[in-house]
């Protein structure tokens, strides 16, 4: 458990990760790259781990550091590892990092002054790269101008271009009062988090960081690269689901923040 004591005054980022056994191996590469993190004024974050599942296999990976707390509990996919997550989280920003993945030094800086300086915006996200096999990381075109991305823009842009967004929903980093509000991940077997993305483009203007932010592993067991993931059949209800949503969302005229 987390023993560090945490001030009123003290600014938190709470780091949620879902994990299940087959990743759970890349959980200290992950945590590598939090302890690289290095935040002004004096914040902190925390590191709440949640196993989708309660086998014996992850626990072993899991760091010994007073900022890391690791929970357990029925399998319901990493959106409901996720949200569960949240009963345990103290920070007022809350920052995905799946398991497999490694953020870049300053990551977690940049994240932070944004929504800092501007209460404006409910959530940011960054440019990512892929990290591969052999230790090399691969970037790809088109990622948005850094700059605040307005209400409805991530929506058009997935809506035009087969459903995929125009950045990427592992490197979202969320107030946590607007996260709860939205009721956290989607209850999807897949695509959560991009449903979570479209849900918080529906209410609230984001923010991008042309710097790279995140390594998004490659590996053959990734949960993405498995064929179900991309089953037509399901990804078009997935999206038909998380797109309705976000268009509930956007015509109950609800803003945040309020005007």
């Amino acid at each position: 458990m987390v023993s560090a004591a945490v001030t009123r005054h003290t600014t938190v980022v709470t780091v949620v990760t879902a994990v299940h056994a087959p990743s759970a191996r890349y959980l200290p590469d992950a945590w590598a790259s939090l302890c690289e993190q290095e935040l002004p004024g004096g914040a902190r974050w925390e590191w709440v781990i949640q196993e989708d599942g309660t086998t014996d296999e992850v626990r072993p990976y899991v760091p010994e550091d007073p900022r890391v707390v690791f929970h357990q509990g029925r399998p319901g996919g990493p959106g409901v590892a996720r949200t569960i997550a949240l009963a345990h989280a103290r920070g007022a920003y809350v920052k995905v990092l799946d398991a497999d993945d490694r953020l870049t030094p300053g990551a977690l800086a940049r994240d932070l002054a944004v929504l800092q300086a501007r209460p404006d915006l409910g959530w940011t996200t960054c440019r990512v790269l892929d990290l591969l096999p052999d230790g090399s990381t691969a970037g790809f075109p088109g990622d948005p101008d850094e700059g605040p991305l307005e209400r409805g823009a991530v929506l058009r842009h997935w809506q035009a271009n087969d459903f995929r967004p125009p950045v990427h929903p592992a490197t979202l980093c969320v107030r946590r009062e607007l996260l709860t509000a939205l009721g956290g991940w989607m209850a999807l077997p897949a695509s959560e988090d991009t449903g979570l993305l479209l849900a918080l483009d529906a209410v609230s203007r984001g923010w991008f960081s042309a710097q790279a932010g995140l390594l998004y592993r490659k590996w053959e067991g990734q949960v993405t690269g498995q064929s179900s993931h991309t089953d037509p059949a399901e990804r078009t209800a997935r999206a038909a689901v998380a797109e309705a949503r976000a268009r509930a969302l956007a015509d109950l005229g609800w803003t945040y923040p309020a005007p």
